[in-house]
């Protein structure tokens, strides 16, 4: 049936499935095992932030050892600083490892439908493809395509931690809703792909400029492109997908939806016109250090953001008395 536009599979007069899922505690643990990923996921974009920032890029200077015959810093072999912080930051991929294995087998001991476990398992299998992209680009000497390839799947991995969040939230055995009429939900997609192109060109922006995470990168080794031009496409792009993704609020005002829905539009706004200024503080001062690290993670959380949206979409219906009720009560105009 259809109420205002929105498709849903209920029939009239039918009550929400009961879920399988023991009671709220068991929900509760998996969702914030799984909030706690998404937060190391996006996290770990900071700490390889400052690892570009500061230099440290070769602080260990082989992979995965850290250098020939050592698997930890070496006195002498870089500046001890540099060597703390990659070494730091390739710790922080175990952290980042126990918080994907504990949320997997929360939700395969739950027995969680198979779209929750796949989602989960993906997590895992992404951290070690991460880290292998990561120790090719050391051996690469940081070639500016091979740190692109290792971030573009970082931001595909907070994406898609957002959505195991929302999945997470949903009974196992509820229908499905769509939440918003086909002609939204063409525009929620193409919000997503231009979430992807604006990525994609911001890593173009970074192979070309500043900050290449060694002081040894000479500047023929770099994107040979001119910034200026690459910089005004990165912003086009986050025009369109800030323009998209207003005209889905905008879309989304005038039809029956939940209300968290719009709430969650909204927010993904703020978060776009926050990280365009701080692109529009970089472009005029010349990329300052500290500027880099905000950028990174306003992108995560941007990634998040659209993510979350993205799974707002289509959801299981929410039985009286599971989960987070109060969040799917109101369905407004």
């Amino acid at each position: 049936m259809r109420v205002g536009g929105v498709k849903t599979s209920l029939s009239p007069g039918t009550a929400p499935a009961e879920s399988t899922l023991s009671g709220k505690p068991e929900w509760a643990r998996q969702r914030l095992l799984a909030i706690i990923l998404l937060i190391c996921q996006t996290g770990i974009t900071f700490t390889g932030s400052l690892v570009r920032v500061t230099g440290s890029g070769l602080g260990c200077n082989t992979w995965p050892q850290c250098h020939p015959g050592s698997f930890v810093p070496v006195p002498g072999a870089a500046p001890w600083i540099h060597q703390m912080i990659e070494f730091g930051n390739r710790l922080l991929t175990f952290v980042l490892a126990i918080a994907a294995l504990a949320t997997f087998i929360a939700v395969w001991r739950a027995g969680r439908r198979s779209a929750v476990k796949w989602l989960a398992f993906i997590q895992g299998i992404g951290i070690i493809v991460q880290a292998v992209l990561g120790g090719i680009s050391v051996r690469l000497d940081l070639a500016w395509w091979s740190v692109g390839l290792h971030f573009l799947p970082s931001m595909l991995l907070v994406f898609f931690a957002a959505v195991l969040v929302t999945r997470i939230g949903e009974p196992d055995e509820a229908p499905v809703r769509h939440n918003e009429p086909p002609s939204l939900e063409i525009l929620t997609h193409l919000s997503a792909g231009l979430l992807a192109l604006t990525l994609i060109t911001g890593v173009m922006v970074t192979g070309s400029g500043p900050h290449a995470g060694d002081a040894a990168i000479k500047p023929e080794n770099r994107l040979q492109l001119p910034l200026v031009e690459i910089a005004h496409i990165h912003a086009h792009s986050m025009y369109l997908y800030l323009g998209v993704t207003i005209g889905l609020l905008a879309g989304l005002l005038a039809v029956r939806v939940p209300r968290n829905f719009k709430r969650a539009t909204l927010l993904l706004i703020v978060g776009i016109i926050l990280q365009a200024f701080v692109g529009i503080i970089q472009y005029w001062m010349g990329v300052p250090r500290w500027t880099v690290p905000l950028h990174v993670v306003g992108s995560g959380i941007v990634t998040a953001a659209t993510g979350f949206l993205w799974s707002l979409m289509v959801r299981r219906q929410i039985a009286p008395g599971w989960g987070p009720v109060s969040s799917q009560k109101a369905v407004e105009r």
